[in-house]
């Protein structure tokens, strides 16, 4: 389905740029204005042509993922404050759990940690550009032991019936294991 949408807009941007062409053509048939000015005004035509299809076509994706990897360099990544020395039972129970912390809206009370996260938004139109902070909390006195801060863009991509694409910075692979810099393993 997606090749179809794909040649449907391949088609639709070879039928316009054609439309653009002929009044273009007729013009430089025309021999009522110099020969260079009709040039220069076809060049100037098909740049502008060329220039907009690229942006909306990838332009828009790469100018967005390199405000991500700016904003990033920021104040993107880990922040530890606190670490916290947990029994190795507690330890284990983590690690079994893959480092997932209850989120403020499930913890119950018997959870001493939870995390809390927040998302604003700086374009919020396609594509999105969002920074989002990921808070390691302790439920007995709300201290932040920690913070996450990750940027990300969403979107950007020509309309269709797909998935549309992503980019995080920090990467995701790379930055893995937030928790482990918080919580030590104890006797």
């Amino acid at each position: 389905m997606s090749g179809l949408w794909l040649l449907f807009v391949l088609v639709v941007w070879g039928g316009v740029s054609w439309l653009l062409w002929q009044p273009a053509r007729a013009y430089l048939a025309d021999g009522a204005a110099p020969r260079l000015l009709r040039i220069t005004v076809i060049a100037l035509a098909a740049s502008l042509w060329l220039g907009v299809s690229f942006w909306y076509g990838g332009g828009r994706k790469i100018y967005y993922d390199a405000e991500v990897n700016r904003l990033c360099a920021i104040d993107g990544g880990a922040k530890v404050y606190e670490t916290v020395m947990l029994p190795a039972n507690e330890y284990e129970k983590l690690v079994q759990k893959n480092w997932v912390l209850p989120d403020t809206k499930r913890a119950q009370p018997i959870d001493k940690y939870f995390v809390g996260s927040d998302t604003q938004y700086y374009r919020a139109s396609d594509p999105q550009v969002a920074r989002t902070i990921t808070r390691v909390i302790r439920r007995s006195d709300g201290k932040v032991l920690g913070e996450y801060v990750r940027y990300g863009r969403g979107g950007g991509d020509i309309p269709g019936p797909w998935h549309g694409s992503s980019y995080l910075c920090p990467n995701p692979t790379t930055s893995s294991g937030f928790e482990t810099k918080i919580f030590i393993k104890g006797e």
